[in-house]
């Protein structure tokens, strides 16, 4: 799977679902590994908010993202038809906090995104791929995430009424699936609870054109667009709350009688994993080789093995007896050069650097070195470990903070800065 974006910029207006407040939407492509964010756009200095489950801040009849004083609510719609349509790279300004109603589904973005085309990348979609058991239950209701070849949703709801009772549907996710069988399946909302609702300055937005609207015993809208939308609005649902993992999963959602709570638990769970797992990495000396231009005898990292996000890198280098430099450093008493365990450190630097998509490609060149400190002799035999933390970065510019240990003891470190430069300049 490549990440896609959409092709063309995207105008939706429309009113509220719960605030009723007049707003308006643009989508507009976003560059690989972006994700998607909100801008307020009617803000001062217009704030934006990332779509990720770390930003939820509630989960009542919707979902609601939020930083501080700044909310977008109601985002599950657009989110699912991002989901649906396989796009993680959109930039969203809104012009209020909530998104258009329109129809109550996921369709109308759909036919937006559709109309304006998808754009897709080089780049590799990094997915979730679900290795072990994951349950979010309370009383009657459950959600669990099982290991499966590809994302699938399994819910079953039951209502008290005669026009819903126990609803099922078993949703193997696809592009062409989630047009056919999800995208246009409205929320829904009864009678009896609306002026409650309003109370609390819920559903002022809601009306027959966005809502499935019931009675004690009947649906008041003329018709409906699938036997069973009130189970398949719900799948939808899900879809947009998964959707705040940051990637596709890959697992079998089973679901009975839940909402947006038990969805962002069960996410939650999903994204404590995602991070710890993101962090681990194992590239050998062939995946470094892909990435720096170094080459024997000055490729001084073996492996590198964790990256975490714009922060820290950690590599090893093994040190050996076989070494080319121990041949004329100090050949009676080995000792490895201080300045090479620099290199070593500005190699892990940039290996971290150069595996992003915007530097892939460039050359990495020292620009300075400060309050670089040797504690500790390093020898044949030793395994370095080298961490980098990440202390600046500008454009093709950086400086890092690094430090070398030996069995977790600190022997040496450094503040680096590097120039990452176009081959052949």
């Amino acid at each position: 799977m490549k990440q896609k974006t959409i092709k063309e910029p995207i105008k939706l207006s429309g009113k509220g679902l719960h605030t009723g407040n007049p707003t308006e939407v643009i989508f507009e492509p976003a560059p690989p590994d972006s994700g998607v964010k909100f801008i307020r756009m009617d803000l001062p200095g217009q704030p934006e908010i990332k779509a990720i489950v770390e930003n939820v801040v509630g989960i009542e009849r919707g979902t609601t993202l939020g930083l501080g004083d700044v909310k977008v609510h109601t985002v599950e719609h657009v989110l699912s038809a991002f989901a649906g349509m396989n796009i993680y790279n959109v930039t969203v300004k809104i012009s209020g906090n909530e998104p258009p109603a329109l129809d109550g589904s996921s369709r109308p973005f759909v036919e937006a995104i559709l109309k304006a085309g998808i754009h897709e990348s080089e780049v590799e979609q990094p997915v979730f791929k679900v290795e072990k058991f994951y349950e979010v239950s309370k009383n009657d209701k459950k959600i669990l995430v099982i290991p499966h070849k590809n994302l699938r949703v399994s819910f079953t709801i039951d209502y008290p009424h005669p026009k819903i009772a126990v609803q099922h549907v078993d949703y193997e996710s696809s592009e062409a699936g989630f047009i056919e069988e999800i995208n246009g399946a409205r929320t829904f909302g009864f009678v009896t609870d609306y002026e409650e609702l309003k109370k609390k300055g819920q559903a002022l937005g809601a009306s027959l054109d966005n809502t499935v609207a019931l009675s004690e015993d009947k649906i008041l809208n003329p018709d409906l667009r699938y036997p069973d939308e009130f189970v398949r609005h719900k799948i939808l649902d899900v879809l947009g709350d998964l959707y705040l993992l940051g990637r596709p999963i890959i697992g079998h959602v089973i679901a009975f009688k839940t909402g947006h709570a038990h969805n962002v638990q069960l996410v939650r769970q999903l994204r404590t994993d995602l991070l710890s797992r993101k962090n681990l990495v194992n590239w050998n000396i062939n995946d470094i080789k892909k990435i720096l231009p170094h080459r024997f005898p000055f490729l001084l990292v073996d492996r590198i093995i964790e990256i975490v996000d714009g922060k820290k890198a950690v590599g090893i280098k093994n040190v050996t007896a076989n070494e080319s430099f121990f041949n004329g450093h100090f050949p009676q008493q080995p000792v490895m050069p201080g300045v090479l365990i620099i290199e070593a450190m500005a190699q892990v630097s940039c290996a971290f650097m150069l595996s992003q998509t915007q530097h892939a490609g460039k050359l990495p060149y020292f620009t300075g070195i400060d309050n670089v400190r040797f504690r500790q002799p390093v020898i044949p035999g030793d395994c370095l470990e080298l961490t980098v933390h990440v202390l600046k970065v500008k454009g093709n510019m950086g400086k890092v903070l690094g430090e070398a240990r030996v069995n977790e003891k600190l022997v040496a470190s450094g503040e680096l800065m590097f120039s990452l430069v176009d081959a052949g300049s």
